[in-house]
């Protein structure tokens, strides 16, 4: 948990203030993480990922009590991510115990179809016995300040839980970075720019200098 650990990656937005504020403001807030909560990978089916929202001190609860998500002026909460394979190392492995198996029990090889079955059943058998990758991702808003920061560094990750954010809570974002700053505040973005000195660039001389220099 990087909130409770004190990482320092995360990526920050301003949270733009709603049309018309909910009246009760940790109801509404409960009932949309709840509605887009954490579900577990279905393993009978072709899904192989699950995401959603959990609580920040126990990923597997998707209960959002006040007390478990208010701390003070933040809102805590984590934004969980699954992840299903099979290794191929490991159906390459079973594909050929079975055509052995098939092969001494027929007196012959198998058909491309009876492949395809059996490599369907052993898939599924695999991805009972897999282990899913789990990722957990903070999330901690400042009711106060009106700050969200969301504690991941991959910039895929950080518009997957935006998106999230937006379906579940109606929230407009708008990211912290320099650039957005400086737009939002009128600045030329290009003066964010390296200066020349940093970037080793000669710069050109001044008008005494170059008298200085002839003199």
């Amino acid at each position: 948990m990087p909130v409770l650990r004190g990482a320092v990656t995360f990526s920050r937005f301003r949270v733009e203030p709603a049309k018309e504020a909910p009246s009760d403001i940790k109801r509404w807030l409960t009932r949309g993480l709840k509605a887009h909560a954490f579900e577990p990978i279905d393993r009978r089916s072709e899904d192989d990922r699950a995401a959603g929202f959990v609580e920040l001190e126990n990923a597997d609860a998707v209960d959002f009590s006040v007390g478990r998500v208010f701390y003070g002026e933040y809102v805590l909460f984590s934004f969980r991510i699954d992840s299903l394979k099979v290794p191929a190392s490991a159906m390459k492995e079973e594909m050929a115990k079975w055509s052995t198996n098939f092969e001494a029990e027929n007196d012959r090889p198998p058909s491309r179809g009876e492949k395809t079955q059996a490599k369907a059943q052993i898939k599924q058998m695999l991805r009972t016995r897999a282990t899913p990758r789990t990722n957990v991702l903070d999330v901690s808003w400042n009711q106060k300040t009106q700050q969200l920061q969301i504690w991941a560094a991959s910039r895929k990750v950080v518009e997957e839980i935006l998106i999230a954010l937006e379906n579940a809570l109606g929230l407009k974002l708008v990211g912290l970075t320099p650039a957005a700053i400086a737009q939002t505040s009128g600045i030329d973005e290009n003066a964010l720019g390296p200066t020349a000195e940093l970037i080793g660039m000669d710069l050109p001389a001044t008008s005494a200098e170059v008298a200085h220099g002839e003199a």
